[in-house]
């Protein structure tokens, strides 16, 4: 849902709701917070899933083709070649290939095994439509380019806060006293990594 949140609300409401904790995170232009946010919104992923339509243009005997969606994250079905024609019937161009998303350098690509045949192209045509996950985004200072709905503010700050519980955590892994309680080696309820555990649950139990 579009027009929703934006990138420079959601990262101060991030460091006001970590009150004195937000001091332990100084890189620059806020780049430790937005490290956290951009790991939240690839976990808002499979917490609110985007399910979105795309168009390719295929040919015959292309065994990938490129992914143009810039917002693709995973692949989910497809509509091409959805018209029923049976075995029997005049034109029948055999059985649909089977088709997966695969990663092919910095983008993705659609892998068709086998390629389309010709016969595939003639009765299917070249438009191949298929339904993929899209990733959420925040504009960085207007809502226009957020897919997020303002209900789910809460829950990306939860899990915003819980990476950087987790980041805490390891930056103190080298400090055992600072970290255990007592000889029992479990994490104290006040330290990071026991609040990461407490909020990733919380995130994860949320509706």
């Amino acid at each position: 849902m579009a027009g929703s949140l934006s990138e420079a609300d959601v990262l101060a409401d991030l460091k006001r709701s970590l009150h004195d904790a937000a001091m332990a995170f100084d890189a620059a232009a806020d780049a430790d917070f937005k490290r956290a946010l951009a790991a939240a919104l690839v976990a808002m992923e499979k917490k609110r899933p985007r399910t979105l339509l795309g168009t390719l243009t295929i040919a015959t005997a292309a065994e990938r083709v490129a992914i143009t969606q810039t917002d693709f994250a995973a692949y989910k079905t497809h509509v091409w070649g959805t018209r029923t024609m049976k075995p029997w019937q005049c034109g029948y161009p055999g059985a649909l290939p089977r088709i997966q998303a695969v990663q092919e350098g910095p983008g993705w690509a659609l892998m068709f095994d086998p390629p389309p045949t010709a016969a595939h192209v003639a009765a299917y045509g070249t438009d191949f439509k298929f339904w993929y996950y899209g990733r959420h985004s925040l504009g960085p200072n207007d809502t226009d380019t957020s897919t997020l709905a303002p209900a789910d503010r809460p829950l990306l700050l939860l899990r915003a806060q819980a990476e950087l519980m987790r980041e805490l955590s390891l930056r103190n892994v080298n400090k055992p006293v600072a970290l255990r309680d007592g000889m029992s080696g479990t994490p104290r309820n006040s330290t990071p990594a026991a609040l990461y555990q407490a909020l990733l649950r919380e995130f994860e139990e949320a509706a």
